[in-house]
């Protein structure tokens, strides 16, 4: 029986036969040359393309025999659609477009995708950086969330909107510096990684309390 093929970012599809693939588009920020990259491996294959909720493009009816030969002419890497990791982080437009953004979500996002995106862990990992406090990039159901607000940033931890959702707790109320973001997040990736334990973030916090969290993770 056929299954998904995890080292080749494949994604078993409802016809048990076909693949769906998802190239890497951080942030989902591209150009017009992958995009017309994209386009010709799908014509030259019959592939269908969708617009995922993760902003990516994934490619839908790969035959197995011919995954090696459309990632190479694809010629991105894998946007880590399946398996226990990073996947991939989830960034609203911010003060690069947006008139309503307060902060640079796409300058720290991209950072963030870059540092961790395919990342191994003991569970899968959502993470979304929003540039104002109308949370396009959903970062209270993210296992880490990040918030723009007047003073800087709020992070956010243990959200989940899956089967069983839960919304996110306040793990710093406020930071002004990107920098101090990015630690803090490596605090936390760090912590879960030896934690010893396989459930999403959510559940540790969940069983631990914010505060408990709080301490174990930031000192």
């Amino acid at each position: 029986m056929k299954k998904d093929i995890v080292e080749k970012g494949a994604i078993l599809q409802r016809d048990r036969e076909t693949y769906g693939i998802a190239p890497h588009i951080p942030g989902g920020i591209t150009d017009t040359a992958t995009l017309r990259k994209i386009c010709d491996v799908a014509d030259k294959y019959q592939l269908q393309l969708k617009l995922t909720s993760a902003q990516r493009i994934a490619l839908f009816g790969v035959k197995e025999e011919d995954l090696d030969m459309i990632w190479a002419e694809v010629a991105e890497k894998p946007g880590a659609a399946i398996g226990l990791c990073v996947r991939s982080i989830k960034i609203c437009p911010g003060t690069t477009h947006c008139k309503r953004a307060i902060q640079d979500s796409v300058s720290l996002g991209l950072k963030i995708d870059a540092l961790y995106h395919a990342l191994f862990l003991p569970n899968k990992m959502k993470m979304g950086v929003s540039g104002c406090m109308l949370s396009c990039a959903e970062v209270a159901v993210k296992d880490i969330g990040i918030m723009g607000i007047p003073k800087g940033w709020r992070i956010l931890v243990g959200g989940n909107a899956g089967a069983r959702p839960r919304l996110a707790d306040l793990l710093v109320e406020t930071t002004a510096d990107e920098a101090e973001v990015l630690a803090v997040i490596d605090k936390i990736i760090s912590w879960y990684r030896n934690s010893g334990r396989e459930v999403r973030i959510g559940a540790l916090v969940e069983e631990m309390g914010i505060e408990q969290f709080r301490v174990e993770v930031l000192g």
